[in-house]
């Protein structure tokens, strides 16, 4: 056994002095002070090897307990990943089921509205032929401008056919003036809800 410095020592494993200092703490190197300079007490150079070895194997068990958490951790993430992508594929399926619903309400209380007033106000006509021929093509977007078609106008205000004719030429030659009448696809659209057309009938 033969002493060193702790700077000797730390030359000789080929670590650093604080590295020897936590060796001689944990009890795995023997110190001696003497004359108030601390010595390490050194084997052989076996024991040497030895320690180097033992700290060889500790850092390789650390290493690989790293590695094995840090597997677990991707694991977990990529679970959690596709959890989180079935769950917004369910959302999304959800919310197109939701807005179809909505839709099909809408159709079906604009039907029973036009049916409501086929039948109050066209009492001599057929209220599902009115209430089909308004969803067909007479009624633009009901819900937010109420613009109706001038066909389905004068069949609620009752215009005898005879009448129709006169009227429809009068609001034909008033259309490219008159903001209250509007041509979409061919056919004239009002909008009695905002505007008078009292008279052009």
């Amino acid at each position: 056994m033969r002493k060193m410095t702790i700077a000797e020592a730390a030359d000789h494993f080929g670590v650093s002095k604080e590295a020897i200092h936590n060796r001689i703490r944990r009890g795995s190197l023997e110190s001696v002070v003497e004359n108030g300079v601390k010595y390490v007490a050194v084997a052989s150079a076996k024991s040497a090897a030895n320690e180097g070895n033992i700290e060889a194997d500790r850092y390789t068990r650390y290493i690989e307990q790293e590695n094995e958490r840090l597997r677990e951790k991707v694991d977990t993430l990529e679970k959690e990943t596709t959890r989180l992508r079935d769950q917004r594929e369910q959302m999304l399926i959800d919310e197109r089921v939701k807005v179809e619903q909505i839709y099909k309400e809408r159709d079906a209380q604009l039907r029973s509205v036009l049916h409501v007033v086929a039948t109050k106000f066209l009492s001599h006509a057929n209220a599902d032929a009115v209430v089909e021929e308004a969803i067909n093509a007479d009624v633009i977007d009901i819900a937010a401008e109420e613009w109706v078609a001038l066909k389905a106008f004068l069949k609620l205000k009752r215009i005898k056919d005879k009448e129709k004719k006169k009227i429809k030429n009068r609001f034909v030659a008033a259309r490219e003036t008159d903001e209250r009448i509007a041509l979409r696809e061919g056919k004239i659209f009002l909008n009695p809800s905002k505007y008078d057309y009292s008279d052009l009938l």
